[in-house]
C-alpha cells in the first residue's frame, strides 16, 4: 500500500510539473491585421514577465477560430465579428472576444488613381465595383484606365468586414474581382505595383503607394479618422479581439489583461491603431 502511495505521489507531482509547465506558454494565431500589435506587446509582456512565452503566428482570422476551436491554440486573434458558423461547429467551445483595440477597413488605390481625382467613393461606388458593374475609373473622375479589382481570401476578417459593410453580406462575392491576395502585406504589394488598382486593407497598411479613400455619404467625404474610428462613425470601423474558450484564464488572461493596460493600449497607439481604453 505505501509503495501504490508513493507511485500515485509520483502520477500527482509529475502531473502538477505538466500543468504548471503549461501555464508558461501560450500559442496566440489569427488575424494579420492584429499580429503587429500582439507580438509588439507579447515582447514586452515577457520582458515583465521572466520565463514566460508568448508565441504569435499571423494566420488569418478564419484559421484561427478553426485552430482555437481545435485547442490547437490558447488565444485566437480576429479582425472581425466572431461568426454564428463557428460557434454551430464549435458548440462546446464557448467562445469569449475581448476587443483591444479599433481599426478600420480602408477601400485604398493605387497612388496614380488617387492624383488622377479618386479620393473617395460611396459604399454603392464600391459595390459596383466589386460587382463588376462598374470597371473604369474615369466613370468616377479618375485616370483613363480600367480598374484593377483585387480581393482578399474569403476568410480573412479584413475582407468580411469590407463585404458585409459593402453588400451586406461577409461572405459576398466579388464577381468584379481580378485578383485575389492573402495578407495584409500581399494586398498592399499588389496595390502598390499596379497604377489602376483598388483593394481592401487595414487602415495601417496605408502609405504613400497606397492610398485610402475617403468613404462618400450624401454630400460629406468620411475619412478614416482616429475619432471616427472610436466613435463608430467611419462605416468600416471594427474592433480587433483576442478570443479565448470559456472566459480568459492563467496566462492568457493575463497577457488580454497587459494589452487592456495603459501599456498595452500605449502599443496599440504606437502601432497604428486606435486604443479603446486612456492611456496615460
Amino acid at each position: 500500500m505505501k509503495r501504490l502511495s508513493l507511485i500515485a505521489l509520483a502520477f500527482f507531482l509529475a502531473g502538477w510539473a505538466l500543468a504548471a509547465q503549461a501555464q508558461t506558454r501560450i500559442k496566440v494565431a489569427g488575424a494579420t491585421t492584429l499580429a503587429p500589435l500582439a507580438a509588439k506587446a507579447a515582447d514586452a509582456f515577457m520582458k515583465r514577465r521572466p520565463g514566460r512565452q508568448v508565441i504569435v503566428t499571423p494566420t488569418g482570422s478564419g484559421q484561427g477560430m478553426a485552430a482555437l476551436g481545435a485547442k490547437t491554440i490558447d488565444i485566437a486573434m480576429i479582425s472581425r465579428d466572431i461568426e454564428p458558423a463557428e460557434k454551430k461547429k464549435f458548440p462546446g467551445a464557448d467562445f469569449r472576444a475581448y476587443a483591444v483595440a479599433k481599426d478600420a477597413v480602408a477601400p485604398v488605390v493605387s497612388a496614380e488613381v488617387y492624383r488622377g481625382g479618386v479620393k473617395a467613393l460611396s459604399l454603392k461606388d464600391l459595390a459596383d465595383i466589386y460587382l463588376g458593374k462598374k470597371t473604369h475609373w474615369k466613370e468616377f473622375g479618375g485616370p483613363d484606365r480600367a480598374i484593377l479589382v483585387i480581393d482578399k481570401e474569403a476568410s480573412r476578417g479584413t475582407r468580411e468586414v469590407f463585404m458585409k459593410a459593402v453588400l451586406g453580406n461577409p461572405k459576398a462575392k466579388a464577381p468584379g474581382a481580378r485578383r485575389v491576395t492573402g495578407t495584409n502585406n500581399e494586398e498592399q504589394t499588389a496595390v502598390a505595383q499596379s497604377n489602376a488598382a483598388i483593394g481592401l486593407l487595414s487602415n495601417l497598411w496605408t502609405n504613400d503607394r497606397v492610398k485610402a479613400l475617403g468613404v462618400r455619404a450624401g454630400s460629406k467625404v468620411i475619412p478614416a479618422s482616429k475619432k471616427n474610428i472610436l466613435s463608430g462613425v467611419y462605416p468600416l470601423a471594427r474592433s480587433l479581439s483576442l478570443v479565448t474558450r470559456g472566459p480568459a484564464k492563467g496566462l492568457s488572461k493575463d497577457f488580454i489583461a497587459f494589452l487592456l493596460s495603459p501599456d498595452g493600449q500605449r502599443i496599440a497607439e504606437e502601432v497604428g491603431f486606435v486604443a479603446i481604453r486612456p492611456v496615460k
